[in-house]
């Protein structure tokens, strides 16, 4: 083992064991767990949802899908960061006025009703796992390559860490953690590609001219079609990852940690300059890896492509800042893990144990114990998948959680707040139909079937799309539609319904 990145590890693992301890202590009630009680600066909160957007797939994945597919690769950089528009313009004010803990709460502030609760967080704990799989698979794939320790016990380490951090720490542990990841990983991004600019002599043309022939894809590397050869998978997850985020339950409740809209707003702006300064610097480190590491070690350390940023800071700075490089991909990993968990264990604790078990007379201690063993259960369930995806590019991973997020809760969230006529059973429709129908196209997908090696099944895929956006999209809007439009239940009275406006576009209580 190599004594440099066992010890920045073990740095890294002390500075949010301290962080944690520290915020245990703040950690006294129900609105502490899980919004840090509001009170969070706009700066703070922007840093922590930068921390907990720029995930395992960011830097990792998307590195290597760059270095190995080329132009492909960078979808995922472009549509992570419009996605960011999405949320600034239609979603951030809104769900900061009419929420208070989670997603649920926003669409209960017209509909009061259990199922429609129950269904929410049925959706968030689903978008959370699929989200956290990726995490742990990037997580293990990073300690066996740096410490040799075995995938299984890799998964299982980070795995127990997330659960401590959340189930003694709460959202004040979870959002200093994600602050702290932001500053190391974006200092770290931002070293490792000037490194590699130097390296073309810090000429824009000199880089892509060079890329032409430094790996075996040729001409080809700088166009599409490497990877989706299909244009409608390519639409496809370009509507997953541009609308994804807007649905995705740990980037969602990060609103209800500031005070009101306006801080949630400034939030969004910071998140938005740091994330895009990030996804430039992928083009780096992607086409650093494929030149300077080169495709058969990429593949050689990692199928998926996983290791493609680690191993090219070890190609241009030694053990050294290999070590470093590696050590701050784990702390992304940990502060992204620790977000989903904590989400997944609020949309349990507070909308299904409060509201419907408890019928809404659950004790602040009762719901904080339920969150705790809930931050249990959803990280055993994401370690056992986790085993069975180990193969699997994590960017990828993340592109079906974006799907999966896209389909179920945007399309409630959008006629909450826009269409008069919506009623309960359209919310209901619309969010069972959305997330059926992505995680059935993504269960009989290319990404679940293929040749052996390539999927986590071996067999035939019964569609060719690796990517279920398009169809299950607008089929979540869909089935919202059919299911006001057919539905004989009342809609909400005009005056909730103005009620609502109002209060999501000013915050003012009517």
């Amino acid at each position: 083992m190599n004594t440099t990145p066992f010890i920045l590890f073990c740095l890294i693992v002390m500075l949010t064991m301290v962080i944690t301890y520290v915020a245990a202590r703040k950690t006294n009630s129900a609105s502490q767990f899980y919004t840090a009680g509001g009170e969070l600066k706009g700066w703070q909160n922007g840093f922590a949802i930068a921390g907990d957007y720029m995930s395992a797939a960011s830097f990792l994945g998307i590195a290597g899908s760059i270095a190995l597919v080329g132009f492909d690769g960078f979808f995922y950089s472009i549509g992570f960061l419009v996605a960011y528009l999405v949320v600034l313009y239609l979603v951030a004010e809104p769900l900061r006025n009419l929420g208070k803990y989670t997603l649920a709460d926003m669409i209960a502030a017209r509909f009061n009703n259990n199922k429609i609760r129950g269904i929410a967080a049925l959706n968030t704990v689903t978008i959370s796992t699929f989200y956290m799989i990726a995490q742990l698979v990037g997580a293990g794939a990073l300690i066996k390559l740096l410490l040799g320790i075995d995938y299984v016990w890799s998964v299982v380490i980070v795995g127990l860490l997330m659960t401590l951090y959340v189930v003694f720490g709460g959202m004040h542990a979870t959002s200093w953690v994600q602050i702290i990841k932001a500053i190391l990983l974006m200092g770290g991004t931002l070293l490792l590609s000037i490194i590699v600019f130097s390296k073309f002599n810090f000429s824009l043309t000199e880089m892509f001219h060079q890329m032409k022939s430094a790996t075996p894809l040729g001409d080809a590397f700088l166009n599409p079609g490497n990877k989706y050869k299909n244009p409608l998978d390519t639409i496809s997850l370009n509507l997953g990852l541009v609308l994804g985020t807007a649905g995705l339950p740990h980037i969602l409740i990060r609103f209800f940690t500031v005070k009101d809209a306006p801080t949630a707003r400034t939030s969004v702006v910071y998140a938005t300059w740091l994330i895009g300064i990030f996804y430039v610097m992928t083009i780096f480190l992607g086409f650093g890896a494929a030149a300077f590491v080169g495709t058969d070690a990429i593949i050689g350390a990692d199928k998926g492509g996983n290791m493609a940023a680690p191993l090219l800071a070890k190609a241009l700075g030694g053990d050294f800042f290999f070590a470093l490089i590696s050590a701050v991909a784990f702390a992304t990993i940990l502060a992204v893990v620790t977000g989903l968990v904590l989400s997944a264990a609020s949309a349990f604790a507070h909308d299904f144990y409060n509201h419907i078990v408890r019928k809404g007379k659950a004790s602040e201690k009762e719901q904080m114990s339920a969150a705790r063993c809930a931050s249990i259960g959803v990280a055993v369930l994401s370690i056992a998948l986790a085993l069975l995806a180990s193969k699997l590019n994590v960017a990828f991973l993340v592109g079906l959680a974006f799907a999966v997020a896209a389909s179920a809760n945007l399309p409630v969230i959008l006629f909450t707040i826009m269409w008069r006529r919506f009623n309960t059973t359209g919310a209901v429709t619309g969010m069972l139909t959305g997330l059926i129908s992505a995680i059935v196209l993504v269960a009989i997908s290319p990404s679940v079937w293929g040749p052996a090696g390539k999927a986590i099944f071996t067999g035939d895929p019964l569609i060719s799309l690796t990517n279920p956006g398009i169809i299950s999209i607008p089929l979540g809007f869909i089935g919202a539609w059919l299911g006001t439009m057919l539905s004989s239940r009342p809609v909400t009275s005009d005056a909730k319904f103005d009620e609502v406006v109002v209060k999501a576009h000013t915050g003012i209580h009517m």
